[in-house]
């Protein structure tokens, strides 16, 4: 079949990208599904830095690709072998697809799935196929699901099945914004009522490990970001102290305002100064926490003494440290409580004709959990 779809041939092309148009929205062919798979029609595409960072070459990808990790839609076909899900069903995207099979897999760590990473490296299904071309050329697939067109054929191991009873809008958050960042804090961190905390980072993943943080009950937490406005959202979102940077001269500066050192110092920017922070807000016998994905080559020099002498932990956090098809249930089974209100995350909606904007906004640093709506 035909569908319109955002599609990337250069990375590292200057913005404003509402002038420069590095994202083209073409006419692509799209082959049914194989055995395995799923056709999907998409309604909601979250916009990410994980996708800015492709079009900026900060994290490089095989080109031509299909953008696109975090969203909601519909189930229009299954492929051979798929009797779990139906047309009409509801599902969220994963942006790692998990074999089931494979040493982590078994170990219960599917973010680490060996197959699920090669795959994504090399820019096709789990299945190892693409299904997308133009004429005789092959197009890549973005983390084996290109979300950021009408439709999209998927491995069955790349979604989730939700209850119809919330929105696509709302829905979407969950595939990355919500899995990345409540997982690190609930998963990860594993945070306990009583803990501190600072959150490094106030996008969408940065906001939602804030939720969690806050639901969690702590003594003390600290939210850091360069903008105001999404400082004064952190207070209302359950932060008891706010940090912004600029403001900030000193090592003494930093502690004072954050009330002192945290239990977990969480990275949600993806830059090397915001785990500097982080690290820096942790306190002895504390654990930093990054989520954020910065430029492959960004380096941080470990003071080695301090780590031992302090027992310090630095760890890493991908997918949300979890088991993606159990967290996005319990997840929205938390929002539709009240304990984790993810809807005020929500930013500006977008048509798939306006991406090239919707990624100026993103790149601005003022936007929320903006999202492509189809």
């Amino acid at each position: 079949m035909k569908i319109r779809a955002a599609l990337l041939r250069e990375m590292g092309i200057e913005g404003p990208y509402a002038q420069s148009r590095p994202v083209t929205i073409a006419e692509v062919q799209l082959d049914p599904p194989g055995p395995g798979e799923v056709l999907i029609r998409i309604k909601v595409a979250g916009l990410c830095h994980s996708d800015l960072s492709v079009i900026n070459g900060d994290r490089p990808r095989a080109l031509p690709i299909i953008l696109g990790h975090e969203s909601s839609a519909e189930v229009v076909e299954t492929g051979e072998g798929v009797s779990d899900l139906s047309p009409g069903d509801h599902v969220v995207m994963v942006f790692v697809p998990s074999c089931g099979c494979c040493f982590p897999c078994m170990k219960g760590r599917p973010a680490l799935c060996e197959p699920g990473a090669a795959a994504n490296g090399k820019g096709t299904l789990l299945s190892g196929e693409r299904r997308l071309r133009m004429g005789d050329e092959y197009i890549n697939h973005a983390t084996g699901v290109s979300c950021f067109a009408e439709y999209a054929v998927v491995s069955r191991r790349s979604c989730v099945k939700v209850e119809a009873d919330i929105s696509h809008r709302e829905a979407a958050l969950f595939g990355c914004a919500v899995l990345t960042g409540a997982g690190a804090v609930l998963n990860r961190a594993q945070m306990r009522a009583g803990d501190t905390a600072a959150v490094v980072g106030l996008g969408g993943v940065g906001l939602s490990a804030l939720l969690a943080a806050a639901a969690s009950g702590p003594r003390r937490l600290v939210a850091v970001d360069l903008s105001d406005e999404k400082l004064q959202l952190a207070r209302e979102l359950g932060a008891t102290h706010l940090v912004n940077p600029r403001n900030i001269s000193s090592d003494a500066d930093l502690l004072e305002a954050a009330g002192g050192p945290v239990d977990y110092g969480f990275d949600m920017a993806g830059a090397v100064p915001a785990f500097e922070t982080a690290y820096k807000l942790t306190a002895r016998g504390g654990s930093t926490i990054t989520s954020g994905l910065p430029n492959p080559a960004a380096r941080f020099q470990l003071p080695l003494a301090q780590m031992v002498g302090e027992e310090r932990e630095i760890r890493g956090s991908y997918l949300g440290s979890g088991a993606p098809a159990v967290d996005i249930s319990r997840y929205i089974d938390l929002y539709k409580a009240g304990k984790l209100p993810v809807n005020r995350l929500m930013g500006r909606t977008f048509t798939l004709d306006e991406i090239n904007e919707g990624f100026d906004h993103l790149a601005s640093g003022s936007s929320l959990r903006d999202a492509i709506v189809m």
